[in-house]
């Protein structure tokens, strides 16, 4: 079942235009003309119920405009959308009410309230039935560990703390797709553990359609199942984060412990070499005990195709597509 279907949609915005000097500032007062700027450009996608798929790209990519026409904030100006039955910007009232919306650096949580009056307050907003309240807020409360400060106002909370108090608060109702926006960023390793095995564990055992956006691509490799990269408005990827390492992993790096205790690490080009004369070089000169094979982190792969330095091109020309 596809839970979410974007077909073409494209978002443009009017940006003021002004050159440089005193005269150019003074005439800009009264008549100003603007550019015309594609924030997205003709981006199509689907994603089944149960999915998690990454959303990302580098600033000003379009990713935010993206997940703002698919939360139902902004509307395209050309192609279509419809997630759940719903087309988002036209039926924003019955739409919201099945979807979760976590924003890393924006709390919907009121600050001056202890934090479990947030949550009353989003079980009256959200008009949910009190067996359905209570039973998350006894099964979220206990995998979040928040036991000791559900009490506390929000403004004394720690980070990590507010954080996972946000995503309770997003989950209250239920709803079928949740939209995580950066949820660990600044958060230490613990804390952003703890919040990524919740994530897998309500997509696995709740059916919940995630999309995840996040500059953190430990994020993406321990919760997502697909990842969907843009860039300059545009898709330029769509398939698994193995696809992307297979494919678009310039080098890998040779670890070797040799008999006499020493290590020796060595980087190759696998465009360039391959592994079976590497490893017969490598035997041919040393005298190895043990040898490991190390896989480029995601991070390095991602970083070259925002550098421009990996074409995302199929053997069909398409792009993006695996």
């Amino acid at each position: 079942m596809q839970m979410i279907e974007v077909n073409g949609i494209k978002k443009y915005y009017k940006v003021a235009k002004r050159d440089k000097g005193i005269t150019s500032s003074v005439k800009h007062l009264f008549h100003r003309n603007y550019q015309v700027k594609k924030a997205v450009d003709d981006i199509s996608f689907s994603i089944k119920k149960g999915e998690i798929v990454g959303f990302i790209g580098p600033n000003g990519a379009g990713k935010s405009t993206t997940i703002k026409m698919l939360s139902g904030i902004l509307y395209p100006d050309e192609g279509k959308l419809q997630i759940n039955g719903y087309i988002p910007y036209k039926q924003r009232k019955q739409y919201v009410k099945n979807i979760g919306v976590v924003f890393g650096q924006k709390s919907q949580l009121h600050w001056d309230l202890p934090l479990i009056e947030s949550f009353e307050l989003m079980k009256y907003i959200y008009k949910i039935p009190q067996n359905l309240y209570e039973e998350n807020l006894e099964k979220f409360t206990k995998l979040l560990d928040m036991e000791n400060f559900i009490n506390q106002p929000v403004r004394q909370l720690s980070l990590g703390q507010r954080m996972r108090g946000d995503i309770v608060a997003a989950l209250l109702h239920s709803p079928e797709i949740v939209f995580f926006d950066e949820p660990t960023i600044g958060l230490d390793v613990v804390a952003k553990e703890k919040i990524r095995e919740f994530i897998k564990y309500m997509n696995e055992t709740e059916q919940t359609t995630i999309i995840f956006t996040t500059h953190d691509m430990q994020d993406i490799e321990k919760v997502c199942d697909r990842l969907i990269i843009i860039d300059e408005g545009k898709k330029i990827y769509d398939g698994t984060i193995d696809g992307i390492k297979n494919k678009y992993a310039n080098s890998k790096t040779i670890e070797i412990l040799l008999e006499n205790g020493e290590k020796e690490v060595k980087t190759f080009d696998i465009n360039k070499t391959p592994m079976n004369e590497v490893m017969e070089g490598l035997f041919s000169k040393y005298h190895i005990k043990d040898i490991s094979i190390c896989e480029p982190e995601i991070d390095e792969i991602i970083r070259d195709i925002y550098e421009g330095r990996v074409a995302l091109k199929t053997t069909d020309g398409k792009v993006g597509e695996i």
